[in-house]
């Protein structure tokens, strides 16, 4: 499955967002892709993000990530950057952007 995701950094964090995802710990990457995940994208436009990312189970592969100590960590992380902070572990594979078109 794929899903869309929108989030926004701080504007006074943009470098320190970029820099965090420079260095994304490889246990995390590791847990990200034991839980389904194949790929993930991020794109940013000024402050807003736009994330791509395709997995077997949305939903399974947030609550596998959910307890992890490296996810918590890293999302304590990204709170401190993100501008709004969206909880998409609470709507699951429901969170994603709605399809619009496709080629």
């Amino acid at each position: 499955m794929r899903i869309a995701l929108h989030t926004k950094v701080r504007a006074d964090r943009i470098e320190e967002y970029e820099a965090a995802h420079c260095e994304v710990p490889p246990e995390l990457t590791a847990a990200i892709r034991a839980a389904g995940a194949t790929s993930w994208t991020i794109w940013r436009s000024g402050t807003d993000l736009f994330h791509v990312l395709e997995c077997e189970d949305y939903g399974r592969m947030l609550a596998e990530l959910e307890k992890l100590p490296v996810n918590i960590a890293w999302q304590a992380r990204m709170a401190e950057l993100l501008d709004v902070v969206h909880d998409y572990s609470a709507e699951g594979a429901d969170a994603g952007l709605p399809v619009v078109w496709e080629l």
